[in-house]
């Protein structure tokens, strides 16, 4: 990728973690915390923050470095080219789930078939890669792998996950990591005063999964972890073209920062207890939904 498309892409995912809430006005961005942040060098991500200073999202300050504008133009925030991105990146996933395109496929073939450019085509196929749903073939081409595809399964998925998760924590190798948890407590109290509508539906979707995996990794047992990862990539696609209920993002980090208070408490029983509780009324309200989606 040259080092100009490197550097919008960067300045692309800074704008949307400030829209997210991961930055707040004032912060401070070092360039070599964002090259390590999301594994680049040094260069492009100078590139980016330079981008973002001409925007008026960040502010130079001669000697001291790039800030977060505490005055960001209107509209500023929104990453049209990004939204292109992800609407390419779900039709390639719609079509999958609804069994529009085979098992198997080239570049070549997909190139011809969405018109995308060589790279745009290699960049979607390695988002799929790094989320569990596409694999290279040893020899050419690409294999796409099972995901749930319709209602039944993903209600099945829910399921197993109120069957899984709970039990997890009661491990008797379970044991609380204070630092994890403050880690996750920290992005789940910045997404309960974000604006959902700025949010894509992956976006909040990874969220959740990371909260889930992280308390279920507690557990000292890494096959509950194992299947929960597994059973949540098989989950991702349709979750992300079923209506997300964005509505209910504050009432479900709420419902988060509930589990996560227990824990800190070491009340590990009332935690299990409240996780099942969870996992249920969100069964109990997306299933019904991923049905919608799938039968409209």
């Amino acid at each position: 990728m040259r080092s100009a498309d490197l550097a919008e892409k960067i300045s692309h995912r800074v704008i949307r973690e400030i829209a997210e809430g991961h930055y707040n006005a004032g912060d401070r961005l070092t360039t070599q915390s964002i090259a390590d942040r999301y594994g680049v060098s040094r260069t492009p991500v100078r590139a980016a923050l330079s981008i973002l200073a001409d925007r008026e999202i960040l502010r130079q300050v001669p000697n001291r470095g790039y800030f977060v504008s505490s005055a960001i133009p209107e509209g500023a925030l929104s990453a049209s080219d990004q939204d292109e991105i992800t609407r390419e990146y779900q039709n390639l996933a719609e079509d999958w789930i609804r069994d529009r395109i085979p098992e198997e496929m080239t570049e070549l073939a997909l190139r011809e078939r969405y018109s995308w450019t060589k790279a745009r085509t290699q960049d979607l196929l390695a988002r799929a890669q790094r989320e569990g749903w596409a694999e290279r073939k040893e020899g050419y081409g690409w294999r796409f792998l099972p995901v749930a595809k319709t209602p039944e399964a993903f209600d099945q998925i829910y399921r197993f996950r109120i069957a899984n998760e709970p039990i997890a924590m009661l491990e008797p190798t379970f044991k609380v990591d204070f630092a994890k948890l403050a880690e996750l407590r920290e992005v789940q109290e910045k997404l309960i005063h974000a604006d959902p509508a700025t949010m894509p539906n992956e976006t909040i979707l990874q969220h959740g999964a990371d909260f889930h995996e992280s308390i279920v990794a507690m557990s000292g047992n890494p096959f509950f972890l194992i299947a929960l990862e597994r059973v949540n990539r098989m989950r991702r696609l349709m979750e992300y073209r079923a209506r997300v209920d964005r509505g209910r993002l504050s009432n479900e980090c709420t419902e988060h920062l509930e589990i996560l208070t227990l824990l800190e408490q070491e009340r590990i029983p009332e935690a299990s207890e409240r996780l099942r509780r969870h996992l249920e009324d969100a069964r109990q309200r997306k299933s019904p939904n991923a049905r919608a989606w799938v039968e409209g």
